[in-house]
């Protein structure tokens, strides 16, 4: 569907905002699951063994992250869409069975105890955790294509339709346990993720019936000289794959390091905690990378306002959570909201003031992203990745092991570090695509 070339901030704004909401009613998930976890015995043990448990997920979820930017780029007839769902498809079922093999408790415990150095308590909460969110990951592949869809359609308000659905039915999942169960509070978390997004992703598949009947009665359109197969799908896709796989395979392996560092029981509690809070806000940005993608129009003619568009939220983010950080409405966020006990809380407080700028780095990376995805370069996402996980190990390495500093102080440190230079290395790339818009 083709932009106008007026495209003005009202209607960015009228795209972007059902998005957004869907990103920030997302990012509550991890800031209510915690808190309700935080509320429940044993609440240090839970809390670690949810965030290790959310991490593995997370994970092995990786692969099928992208497919929503992919589905909005690629989904164009009624061949684009066939081939997509199939290749959608494998990846969940190979996601699946890999979560399935990482389940095998002699090769779980070996990853747990024996790398991470887990306590065993957690380490088996843990497990069962991740039990529970077996179908977690394949669901988010599913809703994402179906999503993907639906953005590429310009129905971005049923996307929010759908996480009104899957926070709804998490909500009521997690009470109920939190009520009527005496299941860890770990377990609670997963139980409730799992079922939210399940219901989620057959929201999606039926808000997206009335198009994929209109997708299927326009048949194969020859737009392009040459028509979608499975060979340019892995071709465009691979890049976006690898990049979330190395952005989201960093977390375990922050996680190893945590479990290794000073105060490492504490720094493996709060960091959940801390990432939820710095997810609201950096929820914004994600949101915007399918805007520039399904908004920079037929030869880029978006790109300006999209840019001033995206300016003016990098810097808003960035100046709310410094706001919440550096006053006292961090010691509301963190005590009396997240439920953490006062120590945790104070200890809390540095790695988020220090997260501050990482929304603005975020909305900024989706801008980049986005149109490089539009150019079809997705090649250079990858190395931007790697030289961002690269980074955060760098710096968490020296942090821990020489300078002995807490564990999820280095942490954010290093998240910061590691996406300035993803930032900086896009920057050829991205000015390159800019350049070819007529």
């Amino acid at each position: 569907m083709s932009v106008s070339k007026q495209l003005t901030f009202k209607k960015i704004f009228i795209f972007w905002m059902p998005l957004a909401i869907t990103w920030l009613m997302m990012s509550i998930e991890g800031p209510y699951l915690s808190a309700i976890i935080a509320r429940m015995p044993n609440p240090k043990f839970n809390l670690a063994a949810y965030g290790v448990a959310f991490s593995f997920a997370l994970l092995i979820e990786a692969p099928v992250i992208m497919i929503m930017s992919a589905a909005t780029a690629l989904v164009k007839d009624y061949l684009s869409f066939k081939k997509l769902k199939i290749f959608t498809y494998t990846l969940n079922i190979a996601i699946t069975v890999l979560m399935l093999i990482i389940l095998i408790p002699e090769i779980f415990d070996f990853i747990a105890i024996d790398l991470i150095q887990l306590p065993e308590t957690v380490a088996g909460i843990t497990h069962t955790s991740l039990i529970i969110l077996l179908p977690w990951p394949a669901a988010i592949g599913y809703r994402r294509f179906y999503q993907g869809i639906l953005i590429s359609n310009h129905l971005t308000r049923r996307v929010a339709y759908g996480t009104i659905i899957r926070l709804s039915t998490m909500s009521l999942t997690a009470l109920l346990l939190f009520l009527y169960s005496n299941l860890d509070g770990a377990v609670v978390g997963a139980s409730a993720l799992s079922v939210g997004v399940i219901f989620e992703g057959i929201a999606s598949k039926l808000m997206s019936l009335g198009i994929l009947k209109k997708i299927k009665e326009r048949g194969i359109i020859q737009a392009e000289s040459k028509p979608l197969d499975y060979f340019s799908i892995v071709k465009f896709y691979y890049p976006l794959a690898m990049t979330s796989i190395l952005s989201l395979g960093v977390y375990p392996i922050v996680t190893f390091f945590l479990g290794q560092s000073r105060m490492s029981l504490e720094s493996l509690a709060v960091l959940p905690v801390i990432n939820s809070l710095v997810f609201i806000f950096r929820s914004v940005g994600l949101s915007y990378h399918e805007v520039v993608i399904a908004l920079l129009g037929e030869k880029g003619e978006g790109y300006k306002p999209l840019r001033n568009f995206g300016a003016m939220l990098g810097f808003s983010v960035v100046f709310l959570l410094a706001v919440i950080t550096t006053t006292p409405l961090s010691e509301i966020w963190f005590y009396q909201i997240s439920g953490l006990s006062q120590m945790l809380a104070d200890f809390s407080k540095l790695p988020a003031m220090i997260l501050f700028i990482l929304p603005g780095l975020t909305v900024l990376i989706s801008l980049q992203r986005g149109v490089l995805v539009y150019t079809r370069n997705t090649s250079p996402l990858t190395y931007a990745t790697l030289i961002e996980v690269l980074g955060i190990l760098l710096v968490l390495f020296i942090g821990i092991k020489y300078f002995d500093l807490v564990g999820v102080v280095s942490a954010a440190i290093a998240f910061i570090f590691g996406r300035l230079l993803a930032n900086l290395f896009l920057m050829k790339p991205y000015n390159r695509s800019v350049n070819s818009f007529s």
